[in-house]
C-alpha cells in the first residue's frame, strides 16, 4: 500500500458527526475487547495498535491526489500528536497478504466443493482415491488442477494431520464436512477473524457513508423467542447459509475458469448469531468456506 495508490474521498461518501458513531461502535467492540481481555491483550498494547492504525489509515486513505501527506495533516485528521505521527508513519501497516499454505488449501477445497468432476450429482464432494487412471477424478488431479509446486501426498500429509480429511474403508479420501471452519489450534480462524470482520465492516462503512448503499449487508432478526425457537431457527438458517455459500462457490469456480484475471477481490460471506437470555452466544460467527 503506498499513498500513490489513494486519492481523497469520493465526493458521494457523506460526512458523519462522529456523535452518531458513538453508540453503534461501542456496540461493536464490545465482543472485539471481550476477545482482548480473553486472549491478554491489554488496553495499553491495543491502544498502541490503534495509534497506529489511525495514522497508518489517515497517511494512506487520506492522501490528497498530487500532494505530498505531511506530518501536519495526518496529526490534523488524527488528533495524534505530530511528533508522535513522526514516529509511527511507517509503521503498523496493516497485513493483507493471506498465508501461502491457507491459500492453497482454500483453493483446492472450494474446487473439490464445486468442480462437476468432484462432486456428485447433488453437488456434494465425492470421495477421491489418491491416484486414478486417464482423466479420472483423484484426490492427485485434484491438488494439481491447484499446483503443481507441492506434491499431492504432502498436501494429504497435512491435511490428515489438521483433520480436513480422512480415508474410508475403500482407501479413499473423503473431505471432512467441517473442514472449512478453522477449529481449536487452527491458525487460520485468525486470518478469517481480520478478513471477514474488515471485509463486513468495510461494506457497512461504505453503505452510510455513500448517498446510496453500495453493498448488500442485511439481517432477519428476530428478538422476544423463545430458547427452543431460537435453536430451531439457527439450524435452519445454517442450512440455508451452506445451500448458499456452495452454490456462490460453485458458479464463482465455473466462471473463474474464463476470467482473464486482475486485480480486484470479491468476498460473499454469511453469519448466524444466537442470544440466549442470560447473554451468552454460541457460534457467533459462521465463516465463508474459502
Amino acid at each position: 500500500m503506498n499513498a500513490k495508490s489513494r486519492i481523497s474521498k469520493p465526493a458521494s461518501h457523506q460526512p458523519i458527526a462522529a456523535s452518531k458513531l458513538h453508540a453503534p461502535l461501542a456496540r461493536l467492540l464490545r465482543p472485539l475487547v471481550r476477545l482482548c481481555i480473553r486472549s491478554g491483550m491489554t488496553f495499553p498494547a491495543l491502544a498502541q495498535l490503534l495509534r497506529e492504525l489511525f495514522v497508518n489509515v489517515a497517511e494512506h486513505d487520506f492522501a490528497l491526489e498530487g500532494k505530498e501527506q505531511t506530518d501536519s495533516r495526518v496529526s490534523l485528521l488524527t488528533g495524534i500528536h505530530r511528533k508522535e505521527v513522526a514516529r509511527l508513519r511507517g509503521a503498523g501497516a496493516p497485513v493483507n497478504e493471506t498465508p501461502a499454505t491457507l491459500s492453497r488449501t482454500s483453493a483446492i477445497i472450494a474446487r473439490w466443493l464445486a468442480a462437476p468432476e468432484f462432486t456428485d450429482a447433488k453437488g456434494e464432494p465425492l470421495p477421491l482415491p489418491r491416484t486414478a487412471a486417464g482423466d479420472a477424478p483423484s484426490f492427485e488431479s485434484l491438488v494439481g488442477s491447484i499446483t503443481k509446486d507441492v506434491r499431492p501426498r504432502a498436501v494429504l500429509d497435512e491435511w490428515l494431520d489438521r483433520k480436513l480429511v480422512t480415508i474410508n474403508d475403500n482407501d479413499e479420501i473423503v473431505l471432512v464436512e467441517t473442514a472449512f471452519v478453522p477449529r481449536g489450534e487452527d491458525d487460520r480462524k485468525w486470518h478469517y477473524l481480520g478478513r471477514n470482520l474488515h471485509d463486513h465492516i468495510a461494506a457497512a462503512a461504505e453503505n452510510v457513508s455513500s448517498a446510496a448503499p453500495p453493498f448488500m449487508e442485511r439481517a432477519v432478526h428476530y428478538d422476544g423467542l423463545s430458547p427452543k425457537l431460537a435453536k430451531r431457527l439457527e439450524a435452519r438458517s445454517r442450512e440455508l447459509a451452506m445451500e448458499a455459500l456452495k452454490t456462490a462457490n460453485r458458479e464463482a469456480n465455473r466462471a473463474l475458469a474464463k476470467d482473464k484475471g486482475g486485480n480486484s477481490r470479491w468476498n460473499f460471506g454469511v453469519y448466524v448469531y444466537r442470544e440466549d437470555p442470560d447473554g451468552g452466544g454460541e457460534e457467533p460467527g459462521e465463516g465463508d468456506q474459502s
